[in-house]
């Protein structure tokens, strides 16, 4: 395919399946702009004073009365200030896969002190995740990911659960994450897909068997029993704002770069994405603030000019990557260049009854939580 960049946005052809109209202007910009056009006009009649007293009368009486996940990024922590500004009395709730960073713990424990709001955190059996993460890298798709995005809905919902909570609170916004390309990771939410790639590429002696996950019964119950509310969606949301807010207030302290509250976010963007399979997540992630209007073309141009790494300090992140992986250098230099696969070249339920299921949870997570 020869390359084009997209000429309102910097999407370009390392997105296989993007499309050009006449003017240069792609696909995904077409699409964010119908987004973020349907989100306005439903954020005209929203009501968020009438929201917060239906999420406090259905949680009369109860320990709490919303569910809200906390990852340390920006826009969770922008809910957690908005949720408690309403009066709501949330629970916070984090998932610990090993791979926080010590900044990200520590932003989660200013905030929530300072807003009095408790904490749950969901630690993963890490011999098993670790081995279910290594089987994605060696599976050697992008969708390295997908373990820790998976639990997202059922740790949840298993909350929501325990605690009566109908309505469950989430960061996802189509202000900074409307363009999301198909091609750059998919099958989040196909257990099928998860299965399959571990009973190829993960360690025989291990299983499945604490990790958090969902099929079609759960889907139904969690989708039918909860409220699932991208609360920021239905109001004016500016990401750098909502940062200088935040660390203004809250003491709260940047990562440099969407999702890199963890290190091993981080390094897959930064590097396994960019270095494998030649996709650079910066572009995806400055696409959709330039299509909601909150950065320029020639500003988000201006980052990409900047290696998505940083070469000084690249190799101490491979040797922990390698460390905390168990495994050898020799094996990590072997995947990062063997030939990349996708998401159909596996198992997956892409073709049958869950396909409905798993476009509309990626839709209401925006494709990936990370």
């Amino acid at each position: 395919m020869k390359y084009q960049i997209c000429s309102k946005c910097i999407m370009d052809t390392s997105d296989a399946e993007i499309v050009f109209d006449e003017e240069g202007v792609c696909n995904h910009c077409h699409d964010a702009e119908r987004k973020l056009r349907e989100i306005e006009e439903k954020r005209r009649s929203f009501d968020i004073d009438a929201f917060a007293a239906r999420v406090k009368a259905d949680g009369e009486g109860k320990k709490y009365d919303c569910i809200v996940g906390i990852s340390g990024g920006v826009d969770s922590c922008y809910v957690m200030y908005l949720v408690k500004k309403l009066g709501l009395r949330p629970l916070a709730v984090h998932i610990d896969n090993g791979w926080d960073s010590e900044l990200a713990v520590q932003n989660i424990k200013n905030l929530l002190e300072k807003l009095e709001i408790d904490l749950y955190t969901y630690v993963v059996d890490w011999q098993e995740f670790r081995s279910l993460q290594l089987a994605f890298f060696r599976a050697s798709t992008p969708d390295c990911e997908i373990p820790t995005d998976h639990m997202i809905f059922p740790v949840m919902g298993m909350m929501a659960h325990k605690y009566k909570c109908k309505y469950i609170i989430m960061g996802y916004n189509n202000a900074s994450e409307s363009i999301l390309p198909r091609t750059w990771s998919q099958g989040h939410f196909d257990w099928r897909y998860i299965r399959s790639v571990y009973k190829m590429h993960g360690e025989g002696s291990r299983s499945l068997k604490s990790f958090p996950h969902f099929d079609r019964p759960d889907y139904d119950y969690f989708t039918r029993k909860f409220v699932w509310f991208s609360i920021l969606d239905y109001m004016s949301y500016d990401k750098e704002k909502a940062k200088e807010f935040l660390q203004e207030n809250y003491g709260w302290r940047d990562y440099g770069g969407k999702h890199y509250e963890s290190f091993y976010t981080r390094f897959y963007q930064t590097y396994i994405l960019p270095v494998k399979f030649g996709y650079d997540k910066r572009r995806m992630h400055l696409s959709s603030l330039i299509a909601a209007g909150q950065m320029s073309r020639e500003e988000a141009l201006a980052v990409l000019e900047t290696p998505p790494y940083d070469a000084a300090a690249i190799e101490r992140d491979i040797e922990y990557f390698i460390e905390k992986m168990q495994i050898s250098r020799e094996e990590f230099d072997r995947i990062m260049k063997e030939r990349p696969l996708r998401y159909e070249d596996y198992p997956n339920n892409e073709n049958d009854w869950m396909a409905g299921v798993i476009r509309k949870i990626s839709k209401m997570f925006g494709g990936g939580v990370g």
